[in-house]
């Protein structure tokens, strides 16, 4: 327990130092662009100074560093507009485009929104305007902590998914263990079972008894023998998908209610697929127990096997309760479950079977509430 507080303590410590750093760094990243845009304003506002002092000068040294001045802005966009609206000059812009009129109209728009015009004054009248957009590092470094965020984001996904893989992978192996342990535990009462069987059948009871007790027996060692396979690849082995269900069927339906309707459709033919018989069984028990609790023990329940293209399909279809649409993909997940009792691990172990162990596929073909429920199952013919 100990060990767990320390770990969640280390584990916040650690989540709020990142999110220190990253503040700080977003926040010098403002700051710096807001300086480095200061800069750009001075540099311009300089550039204006010069335009207006060439507009006075009268010696060629004057004319000469003026002009240099205005020659020395090689990255900002800018452009010099008279009180008439009409474009005299500009810098770092394709002359090209600027003929087009609505693109300059569009472009000086932008500009004034990026930053305000300054005015060129002569004698105190206005003379010119100039225009100025941002440059193409200052740009670049508007989008830095955009940049930046999505990194920290990606970086936190990875994180994320680690832990929860790591997290799951524990958890299976928690599960594989108890299970395994379970199957342990089962197979020495089953062992007895077993030897008291044998010393009924020599006491002359009822024979009906005995081939009763010994089903369950037999349903007792398939049982352990699913949990034993837990963790482990199962076998494969062709076998008829037809009989293979038809078996739990018939089991299921001799000991559930008769306020239960069952029903039993397939080809009259085999059909082959590679199956372990253990753990396919295993699934269509899960099914048929999760639909006849959804009918709350009467209703009717139905089985049909239909052979399409290079698949088969066993479609289990009951008249309960239904699923809203927007859990059909949850309820395949570990823990989740509409009853009061329960651990929610039928229909993740089913679809885990089918899926991981099997290629098929398992969802819920149809649902209508309070109407009933059709889960499929796809397997590829062999």
């Amino acid at each position: 327990m100990a060990l767990t507080r320390n770990r969640n303590v280390v584990r916040w410590i650690l989540i709020a130092a990142s999110f220190i750093i990253i503040s700080l760094i977003l926040w010098n990243t403002y700051i710096f662009f807001q300086n480095f845009k200061a800069e750009e304003r001075t540099k311009m506002e300089n550039w204006s100074t010069a335009q207006e002092n060439l507009m006075r000068s009268t010696s060629d040294a004057e004319i000469e560093l003026t002009s240099r001045i205005l020659e020395s802005n090689t990255t900002t966009p800018m452009m010099l507009v008279n009180p008439d609206g009409e474009i005299i000059s500009s810098n770092n812009i394709d002359e090209e485009k600027l003929k087009d009129t609505v693109f300059a109209r569009n472009l000086m728009e932008q500009f004034a929104s990026e930053n305000h015009p300054i005015e060129v004054k002569v004698n105190g009248q206005l003379f010119n305007t100039i225009y100025y957009g941002n440059s193409p590092l200052l740009n670049k470094l508007k989008y830095y902590p955009l940049a930046l965020l999505l990194i920290i984001f990606l970086f936190a996904a990875v994180v994320f998914f680690f832990y929860r893989s790591s997290k799951n992978a524990d958890q299976n192996k928690l599960w594989t263990g108890m299970a395994k342990e379970t199957a342990h535990q089962i197979g020495t009462p089953l062992s007895s079972l077993v030897g008291w069987t044998e010393i009924l059948r020599s006491e002359n009871v009822n024979p009906d008894y005995i081939i009763e007790i010994e089903k369950d027996i037999n349903r007792l060692q398939t049982i352990t023998e699913r949990f034993s396979k837990i963790g482990s690849i199962p076998n494969m082995e062709f076998a008829d998908i037809i009989q293979e269900t038809k078996e739990s069927f018939d089991y299921l339906k001799a000991r559930s209610s008769d306020l239960v309707h069952f029903k039993f459709m397939a080809p009259d033919k085999s059909i082959m697929v590679k199956l372990n018989r253990q753990l396919y069984s295993w699934t269509i028990e899960n099914l048929v127990k999760n639909a006849i609790d959804a009918m709350k023990g009467k209703g009717n329940l139905e089985i049909k096997i239909i052979e399409a293209d290079k698949f088969v399909k066993i479609n289990i279809t009951d008249s309960g309760k239904g699923i809203p649409k927007h859990q059909y993909n949850k309820i395949f997940e570990p823990g989740y479950t509409s009853k009061k009792r329960g651990w929610g691990l039928g229909l993740s172990l089913a679809k885990r079977i089918i899926e991981d162990y099997h290629n098929g596929k398992i969802k819920v073909l149809h649902s209508e509430l309070n109407k009933g429920t059709t889960m499929q199952i796809q397997l590829r013919l062999s």
